[in-house]
C-alpha cells in the first residue's frame, strides 16, 4: 500500500481542523480550539486502488512562528489541501499567497493542489460569491470544492481528488530487475 503526505493549510479559523476530523474520523468538531498541528492516518480506496493518507493539519497560516515551520511543511508534503472559509473573504488571499509558497518552495507548478471553500451550510453568512471562485479556478486551473464539515458535503471528494493527483505525480517507483547471470553448471556428479 502506497503512502502519500498531505498538508492541510489555511488561516486560522477557516476549518481546516473540522475538515480533517471530518475525513479522519467522520465527525464533526463543533467547538473551535486553535491546532497547533495534528498528524493523522486513514487509509483510502479510489478507484479500486488502496492508499495510506498521512495528514498534517496545521496552525493557521499567519501562526507559524517561523517561516522553518512552513517552508518544513511544505517540505514535507506531496498534496496540498488549501482552505478558505466562504464566510469570510480575507482568507482567500491566504490561500493565494500559500499556493505561490508551495510553487516556490517545490520548485514547480505540477504540485497535487486542491482549493477547499468550508462552511458551504452557512448560506446567509457568504461573503465569497461563486463567480470569484469559478475565476480563481481557471486562472489558477486548480480543483475547487465547497465544502461544510458539519453537513459532511464534499469532504471525501476533496481527498479523493488530491489523491488522484499525488498518484499519477508520484508514481510507483518501477526499480528495474537485474539481469539473472547466468549459472555456472556445477561440477558432474555420478553416483
Amino acid at each position: 500500500m502506497r503512502q502519500f503526505n498531505v498538508v492541510v493549510l489555511g488561516a486560522g479559523g477557516v476549518g481546516k481542523s473540522a475538515l480533517t476530523v471530518r475525513f479522519v474520523r467522520d465527525v464533526f468538531v463543533e467547538n473551535y480550539d486553535p491546532t497547533i498541528e495534528e498528524q493523522y492516518h486513514r487509509p483510502l480506496t479510489v478507484d479500486g486502488e488502496l492508499s495510506s493518507l498521512e495528514v498534517l493539519d496545521t496552525a493557521g497560516a499567519e501562526q507559524f512562528t517561523s517561516l522553518n515551520e512552513l517552508s518544513t511543511a511544505l517540505q514535507s508534503g506531496r498534496g496540498f489541501v488549501l482552505v478558505f472559509s466562504l464566510t469570510q473573504e480575507a482568507s482567500l488571499k491566504e490561500v493565494e499567497s500559500l499556493r505561490k509558497q508551495i510553487f516556490r518552495i517545490k520548485g514547480s507548478e505540477n504540485v497535487p493542489i486542491v482549493v477547499v471553500g468550508t462552511k458551504s451550510d452557512l448560506v446567509s453568512e457568504r461573503e465569497v460569491p461563486a463567480t470569484t471562485i469559478e475565476s480563481l479556478a481557471s486562472r489558477w486551473n486548480l480543483p475547487f470544492y465547497e465544502t461544510s464539515a458539519k453537513r459532511n458535503w464534499h469532504i471525501n471528494e476533496v481527498f479523493e481528488d488530491l489523491l488522484r493527483q499525488m498518484r499519477v505525480r508520484y508514481p510507483p517507483d518501477k526499480k528495474p530487475k537485474k539481469p539473472q547471470k547466468p549459472q555456472k553448471p556445477g561440477p558432474c556428479i555420478i553416483m
